[in-house]
């Protein structure tokens, strides 16, 4: 042997009984919005990390407030997150300046949501985000005050005209207000008006991206909500939809569109409440309510895209979903056995489950900002008296030709 080849043989050895370092595992960023990571995912994660040797889920979790603009200013300056929890209504944008990667699914994948679900994710017929969050409305409704009023208290409004009938009532002959609206310049301002919009079979922007909004049915939506606005709170444009339902659980509203997360701090009143579908327009086909979804987001330039999908699909998956449903007091995504006996067990759940079937998403626009401003806008001129409905109607609409 030469004395080289000694040399070498004596490497080789030498780094066969050294322990060499482990190699670090690949890190998937993850972006969470809220207060704290919710119970279930953390469970998630561990159980997929387990399950997925040599990678881990790096996760942050940021403030509702901070959240989105986080995200968006990380993607914007090239060092994007790799998944992140946003709100569908950002993905048309998101999309449009290829920050972020389309999720194929299966047609059975898709088959499994209620109607409309994808909806919510899909523009130029891709999908664009994972349902992680889902959220319908309702009418709730203060039985005492109607029964304080005249009205039979275990009978809810059906149509508009008995909703505006009955706030009248309540107003007239109680001093209470009638109905909560919600004008104030916040995001939810957009979402409540939508509800109308929903309930009249109305849209906003149609499959093909022509504008509709200046339509009968949302002229009928927006004049309703005009003719209620005597019979609400004083001075709503001050007031989004959480003041509103304060004002509701203080037991000085007669009547609010809201979520199910109404239905836990309503249990800690003494109010006698029920809870009922959105009263319908003229023009409905049948019950409706904005379908509201966040969604999980795969961001471009990463290198772990496949695997941030994966991870992504497996915390939203069929069996997973639900858990964190239940935990956060969230419309369910999919139907099921477990949804039919959560409506048995709490029959409140109903009216949120059936208003899904003539719902509609949030409108997806390049711009989503300027679509709420136009439309919170566009409330706030009618309800303040400003402007006539069909004329509000007519100038939002030739707003958002921009920021489709």
């Amino acid at each position: 042997m030469t004395k080289h080849a000694s040399l070498i043989a004596g490497t080789f050895a030498l780094l066969a009984s050294t322990a060499l370092p482990a190699l670090a595992d690949t890190e998937i960023s993850f972006i969470a919005c809220g207060d704290k990571m919710q119970p279930a995912h953390a469970d998630f994660i561990k159980k997929w990390e387990e399950a997925n040797p040599g990678y881990k889920i790096a996760a942050e979790v940021v403030g509702w407030g901070q959240c989105q603009d986080k995200v968006t200013t990380l993607a914007a300056s090239g060092t994007p997150v790799a998944l992140a929890y946003v709100g569908s209504r950002t993905l048309k944008e998101f999309a449009d300046n290829e920050l972020i990667v389309p999720i194929t699914f299966s047609e059975e994948e898709k088959a499994s949501y209620y109607p409309y679900i994808m909806d919510t994710v899909t523009t130029a017929g891709k999908q664009w985000g994972i349902p992680v969050a889902f959220s319908t409305k309702s009418l709730y409704w203060n039985k005492d005050l109607f029964k304080q009023a005249g009205l039979d208290p275990e009978k809810p409004p059906q149509t508009w005209a008995e909703e505006l009938e009955y706030a009248k009532t309540i107003k007239e002959k109680t001093g209470t207000a009638g109905f909560g609206v919600v004008a104030k310049t916040f995001d939810n301002t957009m979402h409540q008006f939508l509800h109308w919009v929903y309930t009249n079979n109305g849209s906003v922007i149609d499959a093909d991206g022509n504008i509709t909004l200046d339509s009968k049915e949302n002229l009928e939506a927006l004049t309703a909500l005009k003719d209620i606005v005597p019979y609400a709170e004083e001075g709503p444009t001050s007031y989004e939809q959480n003041e509103v339902r304060a004002i509701f659980l203080d037991g000085k509203l007669g009547m609010i569109h809201a979520s199910v997360g109404a239905v836990n701090r309503l249990k800690e009143t003494k109010i006698n409440w029920g809870v009922a579908p959105l009263p319908l327009g003229p023009s409905a086909k049948g019950q409706g309510t904005l379908l509201i979804t966040d969604s999980l987001a795969v961001f471009s330039g990463t290198g772990v895209e496949e695997k941030a999908i994966e991870f992504a699909k497996f915390l939203t998956n069929a069996e997973n979903q639900p858990i964190y449903e239940a935990q956060e007091g969230l419309t369910p995504l999919r139907p099921g056995k477990a949804v039919d006996d959560m409506v048995a067990a709490n029959p409140y759940w109903k009216p949120f489950i059936d208003g899904i079937s003539f719902g509609g998403p949030e409108p997806l626009f390049t711009d989503y900002k300027g679509l709420q401003n136009t439309m919170i806008e566009m409330v706030q001129s009618v309800v303040t008296g400003k402007a006539e409905p069909a004329d509000a109607l007519k100038k939002a609409a030739g707003d958002l030709e921009q920021y489709k």
